[in-house]
């Protein structure tokens, strides 16, 4: 599940259509996510959702709107669970991930859904960098509820500090590289 549901106010533009060689960061997070065995892919939008919508390449992502967008990251997360629900209601984890962290691969994707299936699909697997726990995160299904219940600005974050399940940590270097602002934009180059 993409969340790229924002209006990315900060940057002046939308982020899900800035390219980094050659594609747009939200078409390259579709990519790595489908490369690394996930699936179904959704991608989950809301500000700006018609040109975005039409923006997306491949036939497989499906595209959720959250028209609650303005409400905070919880109600995308939330909106994408619902349509988890109904496309893949047997789903034994879900791949929580940005469109915006400029250095990830498909092969770090790899090592989380690796690390999920090693703990029997029942523990969460995570991203660790710059000292923190945070997305992509794989969550096992015992964890569904309680992101369906997410609500404002608050994301999954707290679901793996609190966790009743093992949680497994991937080093994911340059994870904090995200895009928020012309500034970040610009060290990119």
């Amino acid at each position: 599940m993409i969340l790229a549901a924002g209006e990315s106010r900060r940057l002046g533009q939308p982020k899900q259509l800035l390219t980094c060689d050659g594609e747009t960061l939200l078409n390259r997070a579709i990519r790595m996510a489908t490369e690394s065995g996930a699936w179904p892919v959704l991608a989950v939008l809301g500000a700006r959702f018609a040109s975005i919508s039409a923006s997306v390449q491949g036939e497989r992502v499906i595209k959720v709107h959250n028209d609650r967008w303005r409400q905070g990251i919880g109600s995308s997360i939330e909106a994408g669970m619902r349509a988890l629900a109904v496309c893949a209601p047997e789903s034994a984890g879900v791949l929580l991930m940005s469109c915006d962290q400029a250095r990830l691969s498909t092969s770090h994707l790899r090592s989380l859904i690796h690390s999920f299936e090693s703990e029997g699909g029942t523990g969460i697997a995570t991203s660790v960098y710059g000292g923190v726990r945070g997305v992509p995160t794989v969550f096992p299904r015992q964890a569904f509820e309680e992101l369906r219940v997410l609500r404002g600005d608050k994301g999954a974050r707290s679901i793996i500090e609190r966790a009743a399940w093992p949680v497994v940590c991937v080093e994911f270097e340059g994870g904090e590289v995200d895009i928020d602002t012309q500034e970040d934009l610009a060290q990119l180059g």
